[in-house]
Parts: C-alpha cells; structure tokens; sequence
C-alpha cells in the first residue's frame, strides 16, 4: 500500500531549522543539499513502507501511535504516525537530539 506523506508545520519548522544551520552556521550549500535529498529520498521511502515499519519502543510514543524512519545516509530520523492511508510525519530528529522528552 502505499501513502501520502504529509507533513505538519513543526516537522517542517524542525527540517528548515536544520538548513539553515547548515547553511549559515556551518555556510556548506553541499551539505545542505545532501540534506535535502536524503530527506526526498526518504520520505519516498516512507510512502512505500509506512504501514510495515514498527512502532516506537517508548511506551507513550508508541501509545500515540508513533513510528521512525532514518534518512538514508544522514544522522537524521523522521518520527510519523499513520491516519488511513497517510503517513504524518510529526518530527525531524538529529540523532544526537533526546527526542523521547521532547515529543513524551
């Protein structure tokens, strides 16, 4: 099956926070492209598997009904949820982030 992938204003909030960090801070146009297509890449592949990924292992993450994808090739997750046929990706996430307490 596949799904339609939407995202909500702070999942894009979090991914442009990410850019421009990479951008302005770090000021490498390549590394925040590289960024951009692991994500288009990944959220291809969020479409595809959506329904088969498995559910967070934190009890109220997984209550709510939450999943995570890592990008392809970056140190970055997705953290979504399903509703029908469309996959809502909530959050983006470094990996070095504690993202249980800021989405719990």
């Amino acid at each position: 099956m596949d799904y339609k992938v939407v995202m909500t204003v702070d999942a894009e909030e979090d991914l442009d926070g990410f850019i421009r960090y990479l951008l302005f801070v770090k000021k490498s146009v390549q590394a925040a492209t590289n960024v951009l297509n692991d994500f288009e890449e990944t959220k291809k592949i969020l479409s595809m598997t959506a329904g088969s990924l498995k559910y967070c292992d934190n009890p109220l993450l997984k209550e709510g009904g939450y999943k995570r994808i890592n990008f392809l090739t970056h140190d970055y997750f997705m953290m979504f949820r399903i509703d029908g046929d469309t996959a809502i990706i909530d959050n983006i996430f470094h990996e070095l982030q504690d993202y249980e307490s800021t989405m719990v």
